[in-house]
């Protein structure tokens, strides 16, 4: 955590100023001299270094200790002078990177007026620390710095977020720095919730929700729903239906929509805003394969075998966020040859491919998936993606279109691939038609990933490994893996995600145990014997893989 200063073993007073010197002529930090010159670890570096100066070090568990003051000492000049003020008790420390820097301590004890005790970080944890602070903090502080611009298109003009800071209405400052922190951090979707005593923000990132942001007071919480409507051209006066709309803005040239939902609750109403960054989704689209998802070498091959069938049915499934128009993109993206006519029809169009015909829904308008699917029959085409089935209607034209020549690729809302089979039969359609036109179904989750910068190891105690059914499954003394968060995940300790997947090939032998309505534990059985494998085992094995956590592993995949 800390430590105290003791007698340098290699930092002489002499070195020291030979250092200084050299850092002054050549440019690199002291640091970098240390570490590379001197062939010190960084920890190594920061212990050597502070007991040169007799300052006392601190590691990144040591800065978290603190009780940071970034009232004292606002977090733009902390960030941008690289110090920070935090209280251990009734001292009040100040953090450096550079011993050498005797103005910037003649700054920090003009500005706080009161007795400083210095203690020295290592850059590196220093920068950790304030990417896990920014966190908690928001555009519309007063201290945060944007270094950015962003122009919302709405009907009332463009917005400049630089000069948020200048605005006089608190509501328009509030919505879009939460706006430009949402993009900052990647978020999928901003929930604004409106409770008893006031307004909740949360964002969600990596498929997970985090609160950032109350603001008491329902007054304010009306406020911000109705300056949302007007950017979404919604009736600001209507407040007892669910409304759904849209807007876009551009953040440094490139265009970003936004869809937004209402929904009436008990103490006013709630929005959800999703983020939708074509441009950067379409970039992303550019040579995207299979592979590219995450997905283990047997689910990647038979995935890739059932894309290439000439005809029939092939289905996704999942619950929402869980990377279904993805996997559907890229097995189009690895076949599409440019020999076979492809055309999709989608609520929205979220990633626009070269090639591709692709129509959106229009409900409005009238047209629908069942409406769009029966004219995407009449262009003579030879793959069909439809983006969902929501109706029996739309799952008979598909059946239908499999069952004469086409390939159709769709997904349907289910929490496994057997799952998807009681679906089908609920929305009426005849079975033996409806197994007939199935290849094969997908079942997948996106699971978030250890971050690779901060990974320690892990051992789980005996209770954890019971609830995640890995008790008696991992050799005496094996380890686990998480990590204990750094600048490169946000202080969250995972950075990234990758598709884990249950996949259920039809046979014979199944399409006749699910005509004759044979018990789903029938079907397992044999989808068990011609490979299949479940959802929670794929997700097990990459936390045997050290890929990611036993916690994970419970938030994705039920335990059976």
């Amino acid at each position: 955590m800390t430590s105290l200063s003791r007698p340098s073993d290699i930092l002489t007073p002499a070195m020291l100023a030979e250092l200084h010197r050299e850092r002054q002529d050549s440019g690199q930090t002291l640091w970098t001299l240390l570490e590379e010159r001197l062939g010190l670890a960084p920890a190594q570096s920061l212990a050597e270094l502070g007991a040169a100066f007799r300052m006392r070090t601190l590691d990144l568990d040591g800065l978290r200790a603190l009780r940071t003051d970034f009232a004292l000492l606002p977090y733009a000049d902390a960030v941008q002078r690289k110090c920070l003020a935090g209280w251990d008790g009734e001292r009040l420390l100040c953090v450096t990177a550079d011993p050498f820097d005797s103005a910037l301590q003649t700054w920090v004890e003009a500005r706080v007026r009161r007795a400083v005790h210095w203690c020295l970080a290592h850059p590196g944890d220093l920068g950790a620390f304030f990417t896990m602070a920014e966190e908690k903090l928001r555009a519309i502080d007063g201290s945060f710095s944007f270094g950015g611009e962003l122009q919302v298109a709405s009907a009332g003009g463009d917005l400049s977020l630089a000069s948020i800071s200048q605005d006089a209405s608190p509501v328009v400052k509030l919505v879009n720095s939460s706006v430009f922190d949402a993009l900052k951090l990647g978020a999928s979707d901003m929930h604004f919730e409106v409770g008893a005593k006031g307004l909740a923000l949360k964002y969600r990132i990596d498929g997970v929700l985090s609160q950032v942001l109350f603001v008491a007071g329902l007054e304010m919480a009306d406020q911000v729903v109705s300056r949302l409507k007007v950017m979404s051209e919604l009736d600001i006066s209507e407040r007892r239906i669910p409304q759904d709309g849209r807007f876009k803005l551009q953040v440094k040239g490139k265009q970003i929509d936004f869809r937004v939902s209402i929904m009436p609750s008990l103490f006013g109403e709630d929005v959800v805003v999703r983020i939708l960054d074509k441009e950067a989704l379409a970039d992303q689209m550019v040579g995207l394969r299979l592979d590219h998802l995450g997905f283990d070498a047997p689910i990647l091959a038979r995935v890739r075998q059932l894309a290439r069938e000439p005809y029939g049915m092939t289905l996704v499934t999942g619950p929402t966020g869980s990377g279904k128009t993805t996997t559907l993109y890229a097995a189009l993206t690895e076949i599409n040859s440019g020999q076979d006519k492809i055309v999709t029809i989608e609520d929205p169009v979220e990633y626009q491919l070269p090639g591709i015909l692709q129509i959106p829904v229009n409900e409005k308008k009238g047209l629908s998936f069942a409406l769009g699917l029966r004219s995407i029959l009449r262009h003579d085409p030879d793959k069909i993606l439809v983006g969902e089935i929501r109706d029996p209607e739309t799952a008979r034209i598909a059946i239908q279109s499999a069952l004469t020549g086409h390939q159709v690729f769709t997904s349907v809302h289910a929490n496994n691939v057997f799952d998807v089979l009681g679906r089908f039969l609920h929305m009426g359609v005849d079975i033996y038609s409806f197994v007939s036109a199935l290849n094969g179904v997908l079942a997948q989750r996106l699971m978030r990933m250890v971050c690779l910068a901060c990974s320690a190891p892990y051992e789980p105690s005996r209770q954890e490994l019971e609830e995640c059914g890995l008790a008696g499954k991992l050799e005496a003394g094996a380890t686990l893996a998480r990590g204990r968060g750094c600048a490169h995940c946000r202080g969250t300790g995972y950075k990234g995600r990758k598709a884990i997947g249950e996949f259920l090939r039809m046979n014979d032998e199944l399409r006749e145990l699910i005509i004759a309505r044979a018990p789903i534990r029938a079907i397992k059985e044999v989808a068990l014997k011609g490979g299949t494998r479940f959802l929670r085992d794929a997700a097990l094995d990459a936390a045997r893989a050290g890929m990611t956590t036993l916690e994970e592993v419970n938030r994705v995949t039920f335990s059976e």
